[in-house]
């Protein structure tokens, strides 16, 4: 396999006369968190049920830990762990009851699931809520409990689909933690997320829109390769009338608002502040602040949508 652990070649899905994925490519390394970034619809996670074995491919094909997920979709299923988008465990059974259930859905003797149990728990920050009814935890400790169910086995890839959604901001940095200590263990971790602050702890990432690649790199590649240009923060208390105003002028390329902030994409750092502080006067807008800022992997992202949206116009 070259050293990777996924390899997918022209992967595509059509249902009916719609294309979900259209013949995407890439190659994800052994050990790698490889980030996989698109809005809801743009094809993710149908891509994740085909590489997992769960959705038979329109046409195009994937290595999955060495099997082909056409041929040998249950070997698929076997070499894997995978947490679905939605929480899938079982809210009636407790703690320990679902760990011993998917132990037994992989195929693990009890034998097996006794010795990886408290690990699991261990891991997971549950250990001494085994009796504890599933139902009752809340969300962030369901997801660190769905993900000990999926690398109970231990598996070498691991697919998370959405794995922070509905979580807590502090809940999610713990869940990131869990992930990286296993990509230094050696799994190979495929994530789908829309949270683009959590795509800068990712290694390699890949962009979909409609169902095709639209950009692929590292964080820092993307943001160094697709925005060239300067950006410009700008802070003043009527950031949606600023907004507007702003991004009607021809130099101002890419226009968004960042909560309290708007991000200027401009041509040209120093016209562009003088401009834009002359044109907020001119409109009774109070400027507090423009400063040059890094470009985000939020940034990146914005760009790219809005250039594909220009394209299909």
């Amino acid at each position: 396999m070259s050293g990777n652990t996924i390899e997918v070649h022209g992967l595509t899905k059509r249902f009916g006369d719609f294309t979900a994925v259209d013949r995407i490519s890439f190659d994800v390394r052994q050990g790698e968190i490889f980030g996989f970034l698109g809005a809801n619809g743009a094809g993710k996670s149908t891509a994740i049920r085909m590489l997992c074995g769960l959705l038979e491919p329109t046409s195009g094909g994937a290595l999955v830990g060495g099997f082909d997920i056409s041929r040998d979709p249950e070997k698929v299923k076997a070499a894997i762990g995978y947490m679905s988008q939605r929480f899938s465990l079982y809210e009636d059974l407790t703690v320990g009851e679902n760990i011993d259930f998917y132990g037994r859905v992989y195929g693990m003797t009890w034998q097996a699931i006794r010795e990886r149990k408290q690990w699991a728990l261990d891991v997971t920050s549950l250990s001494g809520r085994e009796r504890s009814l599933t139902g009752t935890l809340s969300g962030g400790w369901k997801q660190r409990l769905a993900l000990g169910c999926a690398v109970l086995h231990q598996p070498k890839i691991v697919f998370l689909d959405e794995p922070t959604s509905g979580v807590d901001p502090i809940m999610r940095r713990r869940f990131w933690e869990l992930i990286n200590k296993l990509s230094l263990e050696g799994v190979t971790i495929l994530v789908t997320t829309h949270f683009l602050e959590e795509a800068e702890y990712c290694n390699d990432i890949i962009m979909i829109n409609a169902g095709t690649i639209i950009a692929t790199g590292s964080p820092g590649e993307l943001k160094k390769n697709y925005l060239t240009t300067p950006i410009l923060e700008v802070q003043c208390a009527e950031v949606i009338d600023a907004m507007a105003l702003i991004e009607k002028e021809p130099w101002a390329l890419e226009t968004s608002v960042f909560g309290s902030y708007l991000h200027v994409s401009v041509p040209d750092e120093a016209e562009a502040r003088t401009r834009i502080a002359e044109l907020l006067a001119t409109h009774g807008l109070h400027l507090n602040s423009i400063e040059r800022i890094t470009p985000s992997l939020e940034d990146v992202f914005i760009y790219l949508q809005d250039r594909e949206s220009t394209k299909a116009a």
